[in-house]
C-alpha cells in the first residue's frame, strides 16, 4: 500500500482509504455490526489504515463502530471524520434535507458550522471514536449561514489545542477553499469523483495541485454502479438512497454495463474484478491523493486493499482513459 501526504500537514493516508458511510446503516438499507467491525479490522491488517467517517453517518453509529474496531490499535490508523451536519438541532444553519433515522423516525438534517458547534461536535466525535485526537477533521458541507472565517477560526483552535492534526473540507467550491485556507491551513479537500462524475477535474483538483492541498475523492465506484454488480433488474429498497438516484436509472445502468464490458479484458488480464480496476485507475489519476472505498465485510475489505497492488500498463491505462472519455450519462 502506498501512503501519501495530505498537503503541507504531517498526516499521511493510505491511497485506498476506507469509507464508512454504509456501515452506519443509514441510507444504505442497514448493516450488520459484526461484519462492519470485521471490515474495518481486516482493512487495517492489509494496509488500508486510513478510515473516513462522519458524525452524521448513522447519527453517530458509524463513528462508534470505528472506535470499537480500532480500540487498542489507534497508533496504527488515521481517523478522518467530519462535522457540520446536525440532526439534533431545530434552529440555526441551513436546512439540508429531510430523511429517516435507522429506526424509521423522521429527521431533519441542518448544515450548521458556527464556531461553538464545531467545538462541540469535535468533543462528541472524540468520545464516540474513543480517542483524544482526530487526524483529519473536515467540514462536511458549507454552511452558508455562517462566515467560513468563523468556522475555520474554530478549526484553528482545534489545531492549536492538538484535538485535530489537520483540517479539511468536503463539498466546497474553489472560492470557499480559498476563504477557509486564509484562516486555517486546509490540508485536504474531499470532492465526489468517479469515471462517470469527473466535475472535480475542471477546477477543484487543479487548484489543489497548484496549492499543495491533498485530494481525497469519494464515491469512486459511484455507490456501486461501477462494480458491474448493479444489473438492470436489481431493485433497491426505499431506505436505500440509490432507489431514486439518477445515476441508477435504467438507461444509465445500461450504458455503464456496456462500458464495463469493454474494460473487462483489462480486469481479466490481471485476474482482478472490475471494481479493483476502477479503484486502481482512480488512485492513479493526476492530482488525486486517495480514494474512499466502502467495505461492508472482510471479503470486500480484502478486495479493496488488493486493488492498490495492481500494476496497469500504460496501454491499458490509455485504453481505459479513452473509454471513460466516451462514457456519457444522463443525470
Amino acid at each position: 500500500m502506498e501512503y501519501r501526504q495530505l498537503g503541507k500537514s504531517d498526516v499521511k493516508v493510505s491511497a485506498v482509504t476506507l469509507g464508512t458511510w454504509a456501515i452506519g446503516g443509514w441510507m444504505w438499507g442497514g448493516q450488520d455490526e459484526s461484519d462492519a467491525i470485521d471490515a474495518i479490522r481486516r482493512s487495517v491488517d492489509l494496509g488500508v489504515t486510513s478510515i473516513d467517517t462522519a458524525a452524521v453517518y448513522g447519527f453517530g453509529e458509524s463513528e462508534e463502530l470505528v472506535g470499537r474496531a480500532v480500540a487498542g490499535r489507534r497508533d496504527k490508523v488515521q481517523i478522518l471524520t467530519k462535522y457540520g451536519l446536525r440532526w439534533d438541532i431545530d434552529v440555526g444553519g441551513e436546512q439540508h434535507f429531510q430523511t429517516q433515522d435507522n429506526d424509521g423516525n423522521p429527521v431533519t438534517i441542518h448544515k450548521y458550522a458556527k464556531a461553538d458547534s464545531v467545538i462541540t461536535e469535535c468533543e462528541r466525535s472524540l468520545k464516540r471514536l474513543g480517542t483524544d485526537y482526530i487526524d483529519l477533521y473536515q467540514c462536511h458541507w458549507r454552511d452558508h449561514s455562517t462566515p467560513v472565517e468563523e468556522t475555520f477560526e474554530a478549526m484553528d483552535k482545534l489545531l492549536k489545542d492538538g484535538k485535530i492534526l489537520a483540517a479539511g473540507v468536503s463539498n466546497f467550491s474553489v472560492e470557499e477553499i480559498e476563504a477557509a485556507n486564509r484562516t486555517a491551513p486546509v490540508a485536504a479537500v474531499q470532492p465526489p469523483f468517479s469515471m462517470v462524475n469527473r466535475g472535480a477535474e475542471k477546477d477543484i483538483i487543479p487548484y489543489c495541485h497548484q496549492n499543495d492541498i491533498g485530494v481525497i475523492v469519494y464515491s469512486p465506484l459511484e455507490r456501486g454502479l461501477l462494480t458491474g454488480k448493479v444489473t438492470l433488474d436489481r431493485e433497491f429498497p426505499e431506505t436505500d438512497h440509490r432507489s431514486n438516484n439518477p445515476f441508477f436509472s435504467g438507461e444509465n445502468r445500461g450504458r455503464v454495463l456496456e462500458f464495463l464490458d469493454k474494460i473487462r479484458p483489462v480486469a481479466e488480464a490481471h485476474d482482478a474484478t472490475l471494481a479493483q480496476v476502477v479503484i486502481n485507475w482512480t488512485i492513479h489519476r493526476p492530482g488525486i491523493t486517495a480514494a474512499l472505498v466502502g467495505a461492508r465485510n472482510a471479503e470486500q475489505a480484502e478486495q479493496n486493499a488488493a486493488a492498490a497492488e495492481l500494476t496497469l500498463s500504460e496501454d491499458q491505462m490509455r485504453t481505459i482513459d479513452r473509454l471513460v472519455d466516451g462514457l456519457k450519462l444522463e443525470v
